[in-house]
């Protein structure tokens, strides 16, 4: 009694029910914050010491390394016993386990090797080649999708009929050729680590009885996102037994994009008929303000199983929405907020900015970087780093100077051109010996005229489209340089062949790379005299060193609301709340993922511990374009009484009704007046929007006519008044 007691004590009702229960199936539907690794750990403690079983008889798989080595470390604090014999893991962590015990019944070498997505990438690229296929019509990046979305789903090569389609039949003779290139040299991707196992336990009665009577227990966390393949897997060790135990919570099941199953969720049900539900709906991280938000925004979905968030821990504060002028002004908003709140003594680590695409993440960090606040963007790169961003600038610094290397070799086969490695090298070695530039040893090997045609053709192609660009490039604004780069150099049709978000995120992202050119200051501290393009290609070089490395500790988050689930932050900012943006564009049209959006929405609320606030724009620059976006339908979703709107400083609506204002109603808020009209000498006639900062930090935003929203340091900018 005494072990019981200690064991369920500091439960709450609910989280006791589960905890306790006899052994059978049982799905714990466990919303956000309600503590369902406690829920977890506490079970395994009580099936230990209350059922008798043995720690080494209890099979425990979740998601993240991470996961699983606090859900161990919390086990053995519990029971003040080692858990080393007990099988923590993740779905691929306890599938590779397996396949090394038993390699032979899984028709593997014993030196089977496991490779990552990059190695497989590799193999998939060399294996296109051999084939003579056309990696611009087969792009082997999508190849890659295709294969492992097959093996998700269970479907081997062989098990799929002949296609009469050329595209498809194309795909198959791929995959066919990766996995007998894979089995000959004893490969296994990730995928195939999932596949494998399930097949070793399918096909051979003897290894599934030994691990069906072993794991007397089974216990899943985050079963919302299991996939087909781990699904068939679970279901194959615990057929009979009655004794899964998952936890899980539909209305975070936001990863349908990489092939997570919600259906898994409702089919658990059919599949094991004697279950007990049992939800915890006791919220432990959020005030009531926020849950009840929460709760009318997710009830909107159609397709849930229903529970409702509560807490004993008071409303709290409401819910800010600001709506911003501009997504700069959005970006000064919340950075504004940040500071007031470190002022006050909060940590930085505290707080998050979350947004639906990385694009968005660029003013956020800027705003940042102006103010010198220390910030990390959490599972992923800052803008500036990232992949397509850098191809993007490097065909800029190779225009501006042919000899810069470190960018000739970075784009001479970006995107593929049939520019090889063997011609590579020799173009390294010409410029080593004759200590010449990569581009000098390029024309010298044309003129020498010792290449084969095809590589003579490929390589001067490449020069050619850059004499091309900058011939198209001479003369005009940065914002058109960009704009050129971004769409005529190949790397926008090449990441449009990339599946899923990941290539429409690339897209994005250099979309966005035009928009930063247009709204760029090149006059802003540019002792050094330099263009414009090189003032621009200084700044995102600065702007990509590693200012936010383990010195600073106290970092402002910045994240994809996909990447914030499982976390929580006591300040959280969800930024541009905007039709066509959060949802996104793509959804909008679609009922299922239009769900999965309002999902994704109903996570980024329930990260927030006490404050949140919600930002929207009257208008954005988005991908180059001016936009006048409505209010995401999220916001009207949530309840009036739990929002307060907020103004930070009085704004303009429309950039119109500044122009018709009389001059004896204009508003005095700096050294110009909203609405006044004024003159630049390069930009034209404007109208003055916005006013902030005092002495030399002073600056103001106008709307010019020919260029649109751009901020300016009146000590820099030189206007005349009209």
């Amino acid at each position: 009694m005494e072990k019981q007691n200690s064991l369920i004590d500091s439960l709450n009702d609910a989280q006791r029910l589960a905890v306790s229960a006899p052994s059978q199936s049982m799905l714990i539907l466990a919303g956000a914050g309600s503590g369902k690794t406690r829920v977890l750990v506490h079970r395994i403690g009580w099936q230990v010491q209350v059922e008798g079983v043995s720690i080494h008889n209890i099979l425990a798989v979740t998601f993240t390394n991470k996961a699983a080595k606090e859900m161990r470390g919390r086990v053995e604090e519990l029971l003040n016993i080692s858990a080393r014999s007990m099988w923590i893991g993740t779905f691929h962590g306890i599938a590779h386990r397996l396949l090394r015990r038993h390699a032979q019944q899984a028709k593997l070498p014993e030196t089977f090797q496991v490779i990552d997505s990059d190695d497989q990438l590799r193999i998939i690229k060399r294996l296109v080649r051999s084939l003579n296929i056309d990696d611009k019509q087969w792009p082997p990046k999508q190849m890659m999708w295709f294969i492992n979305a097959q093996k998700d789903e269970g479907i081997r090569a062989r098990h799929m009929p002949e296609p009469n389609d050329v595209f498809l039949r194309t795909q198959l003779q791929i995959y066919k050729a990766y996995e007998e290139i894979c089995d000959r040299s004893g490969l296994v991707d990730f995928a195939e680590l999932l596949l494998r196992a399930h097949e070793l336990l399918r096909d051979n009665e003897d290894v599934l009885e030994f691990y069906q009577d072993r794991f007397k227990q089974v216990h899943v966390d985050e079963f919302q996102d299991t996939n087909t393949i781990q699904y068939a897997w679970l279901r194959l060790l615990t057929e009979g037994k009655d004794n899964l135990f998952v936890v899980g919570d539909d209305d975070q099941s936001i990863y349908g994009w990489r092939g997570a199953k919600i259906e898994n969720l409702y089919n658990f049900q059919t599949h094991y008929p004697n279950h007990q539900v049992i939800k915890l709906e006791q919220n432990y991280r959020s005030t009531g303000n926020i849950l009840k938000s929460a709760n009318a925004l997710i009830s909107q979905n159609e397709e849930r199983m229903g529970k409702e968030l509560w807490t004993d821990a008071g409303d709290g504060e409401l819910i800010s929405e600001y709506t911003a002028f501009n997504e700069q002004d959005e970006a000064y908003f919340v950075v504004e907020k940040i500071r007031k709140w470190v002022n006050d003594g909060g940590l930085r680590s505290d707080v998050a900015i979350l947004y639906r695409s990385n694009a968005q993440s660029r003013q956020f960090e800027e705003k940042l970087m102006t103010t010198g606040t220390p910030y990390r963007v959490y599972g992923g790169l800052r803008f500036f780093e990232r992949m397509e961003i850098k191809n993007a600038l490097a065909y800029l610094r190779i225009m501006s100077n042919h000899n810069d290397d470190a960018s000739f070799e970075r784009v001479i086969n970006t995107p593929t051109r049939g520019i090889g490695t063997k011609l590579i090298e020799d173009i390294r070695l010409l410029a080593r010996t004759n200590e010449i530039s990569l581009w000098k040893a390029a024309v010298e090997l044309l003129t020498q005229k010792r290449l084969t045609a095809r590589a003579t053709n490929a390589l001067k192609g490449f020069l050619d489209l850059i004499k091309r660009l900058e011939s198209e490039a001479e003369g005009k604004e940065l914002f058109d340089k960009v704009k050129i780069i971004v769409e005529k150099s190949g790397l926008i049709e090449a990441y449009k062949k990339e599946k899923g978000e990941k290539g429409e995120a690339r897209i994005e992202n250099l979309e966005e790379l035009a928009n930063a050119a247009r709204l760029f200051d090149y006059e802003e501290d540019n002792e050094e005299n330099l263009n414009e393009l090189d003032m621009f290609l200084a700044h995102a070089a600065l702007e990509s060193g590693d200012s936010q490395s383990d010195e600073y500790e106290d970092c402002v988050q910045l994240m994809t609301l996909h990447s914030a689930k499982g976390l929580e932050f006591k300040m959280v900012f969800m930024v541009g709340l905007e039709e066509g943006l959060f949802p996104s564009q793509q959804s909008v049209d679609d009922a299922g993922r239009l769900e999965e959006e309002r999902r994704l929405c109903y996570v980024g609320i329930t990260r927030a511990m006490k404050q949140l606030f919600i930002t929207h724009a009257e208008s954005r620059r988005l991908y180059g374009k001016e936009t006048y976006p409505r209010p995401s339908r999220f916001l009207k979703e949530i309840p009036a009484e739990c929002l307060q709107e907020i103004r930070m400083r009085a704004n303009v609506t429309r950039p119109v009704v500044a122009v018709k204002k009389k001059p004896s109603t204009m508003q005095q808020v700096g050294t110009y007046k909203l609405g006044q009209r004024v003159r630049h000498a390069k930009f034209g006639e404007g109208v003055v929007l916005q006013m902030e900062g005092e002495g030399t930090q002073e600056r103001v935003q106008i709307n010019f006519q020919s260029l649109g929203l751009k901020w300016l340091m009146i000590s820099y900018a030189k206007l005349d008044t009209l």
